[in-house]
């Protein structure tokens, strides 16, 4: 059975990745970058990492998994993982993804992120929480979901689509600065985004945490 406080806990994992995975990661992607010639049309566009590179982070997922089971005891496993890079004067606007479908299996209960690089100022990412009753759904759980009866959903909502604008609602924001190495790992219902890039480059890797 899911708790709707895991879809709102967060968590770090410090040491999510050794130094010598931190340098081996960063050869894979840099290699594959310069083969591809990918760039994002757009700041939230993300990449799909080539098959050594998700090897290296699906035996972190595995080896933090006892961790992550402290605060998500639902975890089970991860998607595959997305690759980001952000420029000087890119952003990621507040947005929440939700848990879309309560009834679909697997479910995504939280998000993974890990900074490959932090930019030399500003990139940093937050989270911001709410008390508004604007953000939630009139959707519950019900009898036969994996969640916990009565469980309460919020709405997805991007950076342009959504029953509301999160940047009108009150809200109190927590930027994250955690140490190299190190993996956020953050429930699907909160609202969460990356401060604009003044100088330098933001390098992030994201997946989901699924039950």
């Amino acid at each position: 059975m899911i708790h709707m406080t895991e879809t709102l806990a967060v968590q770090t994992i410090e040491d999510f990745l050794t130094g010598e995975e931190t340098t081996r990661l960063t050869e894979l992607l840099d290699e594959h970058l310069a083969t591809t010639g990918w760039v994002p049309v757009r700041p939230s566009e993300g990449m799909t990492p080539p098959e050594p590179a998700q090897a290296i982070l699906e035996g972190a997922v595995r080896r933090a998994l006892p961790a992550l089971r402290r605060v998500f005891p639902s975890a089970t496993a991860t998607d595959p993982w997305l690759y980001h890079d952000l420029k000087p004067g890119d952003t990621i606007r507040p947005h929440v993804h939700g848990v879309g479908d309560p009834q679909s299996r697997p479910q995504r209960i939280a998000r993974v992120a890990f900074n490959l690089q932090d930019a030399e100022d500003g990139g940093a990412f937050y989270l911001d929480t709410y008390s508004a009753d604007a953000l939630w759904s009139d959707v519950t759980a019900t009898a036969g979901s994996d969640y916990s009866r009565g469980a309460r959903f919020v709405h997805e909502i991007t950076a342009r689509t959504g029953p509301v604008n999160l940047s009108d609602l009150p809200h109190t924001r927590w930027t994250c600065s955690p140490p190299p190495g190190t993996t956020v790992v953050y429930g699907t219902q909160l609202v969460h985004g990356v401060l604009p890039v003044v100088r330098g480059r933001v390098r992030k890797l994201i997946t989901n945490l699924l039950a």
